[in-house]
């Protein structure tokens, strides 16, 4: 497939273009008086942070919600039936560790028993963080960090899609972050793990745009969740149990790995528990393909719009051009 300089020009232009008088239109909106009754919605990850945010949320705004986590029984669950039953949600909590296929698939089956059919919505939030330089991460920490942040999320989409094909339509939300876009040093793999969510979930986007279902990327920038608790314990190990071979090359870094407590973050949230409200309330097929949130900072938003330029310009006008621009001109 050939393209020449003044083709990707023309091209980028005109994404430009469209993507400018589109902007308004494809921007989620979220109110308390949305109601997602009839709509069930499961999410991982909901034991803190964003997903036990989300989870509280759509539940309390009619959705039925399934809030699974991992290491079943543990309190945080037992909390959210509390919930549940005191203020009458149909919230519902599945045990699912998104690195373990068989709990995949049979949360999912059960989620859809107890719905009485396939789910509308997957929010595929669960993810971890690892804190070292590259070198430092070892293989352990590396197959960790990729089961959990990209080969979970594939599972999941893989348990709930045939259902979601089946009915005619369905959603994906996947829990990316600003570094799957930008890069800081000294993160190990968190960048990496996040860039191959965002480019799964793209072509994702593209493949299933004949089944009617919607993927949407949503690029949360720093927010003050438990996630440092998680991430400090694993950085810590990785620490002890690092050759020095690797860690001597980067002392001071070394020394802070598990050290992180996440101050200085004062953005609420729950800004992506209502983005994502909003973008189920969106009419099927207007949802944007990614979704910057954060109380400050938005680096990645350049790099956002020359994605789609490129993609338009190189792959317009191939056989694939339909999927592409369905994707990336709403």
């Amino acid at each position: 497939m050939s393209l020449d300089r003044r083709a990707l020009l023309a091209g980028a232009a005109a994404t430009a273009a469209l993507a400018a008088r589109r902007a308004h239109a494809a921007e989620p909106v979220y109110t308390p008086q949305l109601s997602f009754a009839g709509k069930s919605v499961l999410i991982t990850g909901c034991s803190s942070g964003f997903g036990r945010l989300t989870a509280e949320l759509l539940a309390r705004q009619g959705a039925r919600v399934f809030a699974t986590m991992r290491g079943l029984p543990r309190t945080e669950a037992d909390e959210l039936m509390t919930l549940a039953s005191a203020e009458r949600l149909d919230l519902h909590v599945i045990g699912i560790d998104v690195t373990d296929l068989k709990q995949v698939n049979a949360g999912v089956k059960e989620a859809e028993r107890i719905n009485g059919g396939p789910i509308d919505v997957l929010v595929n939030n669960a993810g971890i963080g690892i804190t070292s330089p590259v070198e430092v991460q070892d293989m352990e920490a590396t197959r960790l960090i990729f089961d959990t942040n990209v080969f979970g999320p594939h599972r999941m989409a893989r348990a709930v899609l045939p259902g979601m094909r089946g009915k005619g339509g369905g959603q994906i939300i996947q829990i990316s972050s600003q570094l799957g876009r930008v890069i800081a040093p000294y993160s190990g793999h968190y960048s990496a793990t996040k860039f191959a969510l965002e480019a799964m979930s793209e072509q994702l986007a593209y493949e299933l745009v004949p089944h009617q279902i919607d993927v949407t990327i949503i690029e949360p920038g720093g927010y003050p969740t438990k996630v440092w608790v998680n991430r400090n314990m694993y950085s810590a190990a990785l620490r002890e149990r690092s050759m020095a071979v690797h860690s001597k090359g980067y002392p001071d870094q070394v020394a802070a790995m598990g050290t992180e407590d996440g101050s200085g973050r004062s953005n609420d949230p729950m800004d992506v528990a209502r983005a994502i409200a909003g973008l189920i309330a969106q009419p099927p097929g207007t949802r944007p393909l990614r979704l910057p949130v954060s109380g400050g900072a938005i680096p990645q938003m350049p790099i956002n719009t020359v994605t789609a330029q490129v993609q338009t310009a190189w792959l317009g006008n191939s056989r694939a051009g339909p999927l592409v621009r369905a994707v990336h001109q709403r």
